[in-house]
């Protein structure tokens, strides 16, 4: 006889009734209600130490000098105090932003706003010359890398850090669009803030025209342009990397002197828009170093 067929059977169910089957339901949840953690909702959960909130640590920490990036104020509620209070961060470099009471109760964690909270910037900014002091005390051509647009903090985190390990001077933003330099772009950059300088301007077009004045040559990665590898990157240059969904604008663009291109191959149309950045730099990075390209034998 087949072994298997004398091996008895047992497959462990037992019949319940209706009532044991809910009871035991019951008791299985609260045991793992038990051993569930807790998750805070989005209101009820601790801000990063870059936020500020309410009124009085806004004005203190304009007082004692703090870099705000970013105000944000109630809509209609710009006039009295909050106004004077809107003006003073404005003076000290600070993009005031009016929002709905939903955005200022996720900002501050549910806690009470006053109706502001701002963004405190992880470093201050640094001016246009700044970025050219330092590449003159390294005595290289001077080397930037535009952000048009960037709204993502991860993508400006890796930009950063991408800028420092490849021996850029310094990134230039535009104060409207723009992720500043908030604490998830300082932790993203992987301290690479603490090196890098960052310009924030107010108009863009206008400081590219600036530094083609002072002998710079701006290249934009773009679509239909050039083969990123064949042009001269060695001499004074700005790299312009464009937005995550539109890419270089169209003003920015016309400001260009060179469109450079990268070989797409899939069925996607475009790279990240710090991957992008750090094919361009490193590009850049080779030829400064005197490095030769690969020369085939064929």
């Amino acid at each position: 006889m087949d072994e298997r067929k004398k091996r008895p059977f047992n497959s462990g169910y037992k019949a319940h009734t209706k009532t044991d089957t809910a009871a035991s339901a019951v008791t299985a949840h609260q045991e793992h209600q038990k051993k569930a953690p807790v998750k805070p909702s989005p209101a009820t959960r601790e801000p990063h130490n870059d936020v500020l909130i309410g009124r009085n640590a806004v004005t203190e920490a304009l007082r004692n000098k703090r870099p705000i990036d970013t105000l944000y104020v109630g809509k209609g509620a710009l006039r009295g105090s909050l106004a004077a209070l809107a003006a003073k961060a404005r003076d000290a470099g600070a993009v005031i932003k009016e929002t709905d009471s939903r955005k200022l109760d996720s900002l501050s964690g549910g806690a009470a706003h006053q109706g502001v909270v701002a963004l405190a910037a992880v470093k201050e900014y640094a001016s246009l010359e700044d970025l050219f002091r330092l590449a003159e005390e390294r005595g290289e051509a001077p080397f930037f890398l535009i952000a048009d647009g960037l709204e993502d903090p991860h993508n400006l985190g890796a930009i950063l850090r991408t800028a420092e390990c490849a021996g850029a001077h310094g990134v230039i933003l535009p104060s409207r669009r723009s992720v500043g330099l908030s604490w998830a772009v300082g932790k993203t950059s992987a301290g690479a803030v603490e090196y890098v300088p960052v310009c924030r301007v107010a108009n863009l077009s206008s400081v590219m025209e600036e530094l083609k004045r002072r002998g710079v040559w701006i290249y934009a990665a773009d679509m239909d342009g050039e083969a990123w590898c064949s042009v001269d990157l060695t001499g004074p240059i700005a790299l312009v990397i464009g937005s995550e969904g539109f890419g270089v604008s169209r003003l920015v663009k016309e400001k260009c002197d060179f469109i450079l291109s990268l070989p797409m191959k899939g069925h996607i149309n475009s790279l990240n828009a710090s991957v992008a950045c750090g094919v361009l730099c490193y590009e850049a990075a080779r030829q400064r170093a005197g490095l030769p390209a690969f020369q085939s034998r064929k």
